[in-house]
């Protein structure tokens, strides 16, 4: 479901979390004054205030740390992307010289770079990962072994090569693991029951003024869809108008172009 949502424009999106939620927030407090009476909310007054306070506290707080895991992987996929275009800058540095096994990594790096946008980015995506960019990675690692081979006395820089090829691999695999999605099934359960059971607390209250109820209630059931609104935006970083570009890759790939 998170995925899905993710997937939908901001506005469809924001509609779904935000709007209609907060509409029927709102409704359900008429629709309890309608039935319950205001004589029987004003008691509760005092008790339910001091009990409230507790409850948005707690809310509160598994909002807040929600928003900031989630914040900090989308960064640490960004990151991810940039240790990938670097490691690929310095292996195709690496791999300089005028032999045939060298412009074969050459090649073979560009080659992987390039699947990497046009495959990976639209299957992470879905959740998923492709093949195609799995077959190019094999064949990144069979040129540069066939490079080691052709010169062994470089063992420096064949070093150098497998270590950059290591962190490739490790950044692929960290962003295809962060595109599955961030927030657990079980954090995903606290955060919707609880923004349902804080936001249907304000209807122990009773005010003489049921307009100034509904806005109040309106307004806090904003707040608490809001949250969950940023993040279902970004639960998956490489999903939906908000999500991380491939854009460190793509300037990779033009500097080799020119070279």
């Amino acid at each position: 479901m998170s995925l899905f949502l993710s997937s939908l424009p901001l506005w469809v999106g924001a509609i779904l979390i935000v709007v209609l939620p907060t509409v029927a927030a709102s409704s359900g407090l008429v629709l309890i004054r309608r039935h319950v009476g205001l004589e029987r909310l004003t008691p509760n007054n005092e008790v339910a205030g001091f009990k409230f306070a507790v409850v948005g506290v707690i809310y509160a707080v598994l909002l807040a740390f929600a928003v900031i895991v989630v914040w900090e992987r989308y960064s640490e996929a960004e990151l991810t992307v940039v240790q990938e275009a670097g490691a690929a800058t310095t292996l195709y540095r690496l791999a300089a010289g005028p032999g045939p096994e060298a412009l074969a990594t050459r090649t073979a790096l560009g080659n992987y770079l390039r699947l990497a946008i046009e495959r990976d980015w639209p299957r992470m995506a879905e959740a998923k990962d492709s093949r195609q960019v799995n077959t190019a990675l094999n064949d990144l690692y069979a040129a540069a072994l066939r490079l080691a081979r052709s010169d062994p006395q470089q063992a420096a820089t064949q070093v150098a090569m497998y270590q950059q090829l290591d962190q490739l691999t490790q950044a692929r695999r960290t962003r295809l693991h962060l595109a599955l999605g961030i927030v657990p099934i079980v954090l995903w359960e606290a955060l919707v029951f609880g923004g349902l059971l804080t936001v249907g607390f304000t209807y122990f209250f009773g005010t003489v003024n049921l307009r100034a109820q509904v806005l109040m209630t309106g307004i806090l059931a904003f707040i608490v869809f809001m949250g969950l609104f940023v993040i279902v935006s970004i639960e998956h970083p490489f999903t939906g108008p908000v999500h991380v570009e491939p854009y460190p890759l793509e300037r990779v790939l033009a500097d080799f172009s020119a070279d």
